[in-house]
């Protein structure tokens, strides 16, 4: 699917539907809670984001992937196994940088202006960012990778990372650029160009490293973002990466979702009773698959793309346990959606994220030609459904989409002085807006009410702090979810979605998390009731209706119940 600014997005809209979440689906974490040596030492914070990676993509949730340095934080840290994103890159980004709904930061979609607060594009001033409450704390503030809160074509820098609370920033306003000469490259408040060797994964890194040596050794804590790109496409990786993965995908697509899925479900991830959602239709099996060398490849360099992003978290870790601050700096890495199933096609060009040549002057082949090898400079490709489905095991569907295999994503938390037993899963329900109560519970730090002499849209995201510290909590009562009209709610045990302009589908996600089994026919109440809670959700936040152009879906969607 082509993204949003290359076509008129004609879909349905909801303003009434249905949800709410609880706190847990399963017994509390086994792991143990030990204060800090002193009530006066607050923690650092390094919150680290991979970009369109699906929920068993990492070695610690299920992958072959060689991801030993995000292993090492999960042996030492704690799981989530039930944590969700907001189903695509900007929305997600709007709610991690505010703890609000993206809605109410302006991202109901993405960067373009549809004409309301909720569909601004544009980062809201009436919320504040992460790094602004931070610093309200006399926290240090740095980011390093994609920023996507602020339409890049824009001569104005009014929500550039400096402007919006970050004291130094390295990196991309833009979304998704080739990893060799990505547009948009930014430093501070100043457009730069890449240099030399230039690897995008392993500037980020680099540059991570160095605001830690600046800032890491003084007396404020400091808070860091590092928004890798990997392993959003293009499929662009360093041969290194790329030949060790060369044989590993040979028997396809089929083979991977079923090692990954029993490897998932021994070390606790996914439970058996949840049945491995079918292969998507429109792939065909293995064996009938055409062009399988390039497909095989396909993959080998989306797996290339994590394996450095993984090496560039092992240098950050380095670099901290080198300062001698590990034991009181927090960790938590996240992906922003599930697996992404864009196959990119040759009517991308002028697109502002792709290069029409290469530094040296190639023209870059554009579009998933089987005829293209991906991997080096001048391709500009993706893995594309396939490997989409695989990377989302077990779930249903993609990035996009309220099911789980579009917003379900690992979240990984480290604090060697809070969490002091690691290698620890937990099954309680979290969403990403509830990163930026968490960092400010551990910093001790209150959320404002006005800022700059504006009142400020109240927090809707809830402290994970009792549950890194081995306990419960109280938990949403419900979490939902609109991007595209695809829409969701989660209540408890109880998850109701749409693929629009689909009827509500309804879940026991105890019993049924890959979504296979709807059961809204046979509780058509609680469809109704849950749908209702759907539309209050979404007249409080701004949700606009679908489609964008002609009649109204509303009707129709209020009665999913009755297909």
């Amino acid at each position: 699917m082509a993204r949003i600014s290359r076509r008129k997005f004609i879909r349905r809209g909801v303003e009434a539907g249905a949800g709410l979440l609880g706190a847990s689906l399963a017994p509390a974490a086994m792991f143990s809670f030990t204060p800090p040596e002193s009530s006066t030492r607050r923690p650092n914070i390094i919150l680290i984001m991979a970009d369109d990676m699906g929920f068993s993509d990492i070695g610690c949730y299920g992958s072959e992937i060689d991801t030993p340095n995000l292993n090492r934080l999960a042996a030492g840290g704690v799981r989530f196994t039930q944590f969700y994103n907001c189903a695509r890159c900007c929305p997600t980004r709007a709610s991690l940088m505010t703890g609000l709904y993206p809605h109410q930061a302006g991202f109901g979609l993405m960067t373009d202006d549809l004409g309301t607060p909720a569909y601004r594009g544009d980062l809201s001033d009436r919320c504040v960012t992460l790094a602004e409450a931070m610093r309200l704390g006399s926290y240090r503030t740095m980011m390093c990778g994609k920023w996507h809160l602020t339409p890049a074509e824009s001569n104005s820098k009014h929500n550039w990372p400096l402007q919006r609370g970050f004291e130094k920033y390295f990196g991309t306003i833009s979304g998704a650029c080739s990893y060799f000469d990505p547009v948009t490259l930014t430093r501070d408040n100043s457009r730069i160009r890449a240099e030399g060797d230039f690897y995008y994964t392993d500037a980020i890194a680099d540059n991570a490293v160095q605001y830690l040596e600046s800032f890491g050794r003084g007396e404020s804590p400091f808070f860091m973002y590092v928004a890798f790109t990997a392993p959003h496409w293009p499929l662009h990786a360093l041969d290194g990466e790329i030949a060790k993965y060369l044989d590993r995908y040979r028997t396809g697509w089929d083979a991977l979702r079923e090692e990954r899925h029993k490897r998932m479900i021994e070390m606790g991830v996914v439970e058996e009773r949840w049945a491995l959602s079918p292969r998507d239709p429109r792939v065909p099996p293995w064996p009938m698959a055409h062009y399988r060398d390039w497909e095989l490849m396909r993959m080998a360099v989306y797996a290339a793309q994590i394996d450095r992003m993984d090496q560039g978290i092992g240098k950050i870790m380095q670099k901290v346990k080198g300062l001698g601050i590990e034991d009181n700096t927090l960790i938590l890495f996240l992906s922003d959606n599930g697996g992404n199933y864009e196959e990119i096609s040759k009517s991308w060009k002028g697109s502002l994220s792709i290069p029409h040549v290469t530094r040296d002057g190639r023209l870059v082949q554009l579009g998933n030609d089987p005829s293209v090898m991906p991997g080096p400079d001048d391709t500009y490709e993706s893995y594309g459904i396939p490997w989409a489905n695989a990377s989302n095991t077990p779930f249903r569907r993609y990035k996009h989409y309220a099911h789980e295999g579009g917003i379900a994503t690992p979240l990984i938390a480290h604090w060697p002085a809070v969490i002091s037993k690691g290698n620890s899963w937990t099954h309680q329900t979290g969403h990403v807006m509830d990163v930026m109560a968490t960092c400010l519970d551990a910093a001790g730090i209150e959320y404002p009410k006005t800022y700059q002499g504006r009142e400020i849209t109240p927090l809707e995201g809830e402290s994970l702090l009792p549950i890194l510290r081995g306990g419960e909590r109280a938990g949403h009562d419900a979490i939902f979810w609109e991007h595209e009209g695809n829409s969701a709610v989660r209540q408890g045990k109880w998850k109701l979605v749409s693929q629009y302009p689909d009827y509500w589908e309804l879940h026991d996600m105890e019993a049924d998390r890959t979504e296979l089994h709807d059961l809204a026919a046979q509780d058509p109440e609680r469809v109704k009731q849950m749908a209702a809670l759907y539309g209050q959700w979404a007249k409080r936040v701004g949700v606009r209706r679908w489609p964008l152009e002609g009649r109204s879906a509303v009707p129709e969607y209020l009665e999913r119940s009755n297909p």
